[in-house]
């Protein structure tokens, strides 16, 4: 049996008088890059949040390592979310800072590392995405794919055990969306660490994913590596995986 790092245990979560998640229930294999598929609006990105700690559900349990964090003191939550990175879709960079700033952010919130090794760390995350030259650079002078790979700099700067990617490659052509996929990759093998990532790239998603998830109307329907994945018989599965018209997924 593989290492869970994290799981979601029954969650039902709402937005009001809209389920979000009922009775959701997955594993985050440590050591592995696990990606969660669905269709649009279906609560994927409010998975990772209540792995973050971000939100709490309504009912269920979200672990971390053994450690149910929907009942956890603050103290205690704010060391495990140390451990863990959020890489926002559209970066999140802020305009006035520099990208080596930017990147830097984190370490000078959440530690007292001295100036000098914060620069040092900040380098070595950048040159890990291949932008150790934008250091000194503002973010209004980066393409969109250099943007997702600052953002991955500062979500890594840390060396978390798990990173959290929302939609990586959404709005990039297929060469970008090729080089951010492959990174995401060559970052968990440096961390040594977990990844779970939210896309509808489904050609990323066959070239970096460990695992694969989807799901439909609140719950987990379907879970397994990408060949398991791609013979599923589940006609939900199907329909969404050939991007079909025709099936029980209401249009």
């Amino acid at each position: 049996m593989p290492n869970i790092f994290a799981r979601l245990d029954d969650v039902s979560l709402l937005y009001g008088d809209k389920v979000i998640l009922r009775n959701c229930t997955l594993d985050i294999v440590s050591g592995a890059i696990t990606c969660i598929i669905g269709l649009s609006g279906a609560g994927k990105s409010t998975i990772l949040r209540l792995l973050d700690g971000l939100r709490k559900p309504d009912a269920g349990h979200v672990y971390i390592h053994d450690q149910d964090i929907c009942h956890t003191h603050e103290d205690k939550l704010n060391e495990i979310r140390r451990k863990i990175s959020l890489s926002f879709q559209f970066a999140a960079l802020l305009d006035s800072l520099s990208v080596g700033d930017n990147v830097a952010l984190p370490l000078r919130e959440h530690s007292r590392i001295a100036d000098a090794e914060i620069r040092k760390m900040v380098v070595d995350a950048l040159d890990s995405v291949g932008l150790a030259h934008t250091f000194d650079n503002l973010p209004s002078e980066l393409s969109g794919g250099m943007l997702k790979r600052a953002g991955f700099a500062r979500a890594i700067v840390t060396r978390p055990e798990l990173i959290l990617y929302d939609e990586p490659t959404t709005g990039l052509d297929p060469i970008v969306t090729h080089l951010i996929t492959d990174i995401i990759v060559r970052l968990r093998k440096k961390l040594n660490g977990t990844a779970v990532v939210i896309s509808h790239d489904l050609q990323s998603i066959y070239m970096m994913a460990d695992y694969v998830a989807m799901l439909f109307e609140g719950a987990i329907i379907a879970y397994g590596t990408v060949e398991e994945i791609k013979k599923s018989m589940n006609p939900i599965v199907q329909q969404f995986l050939q991007g079909s018209e025709v099936g029980p997924i209401p249009i």
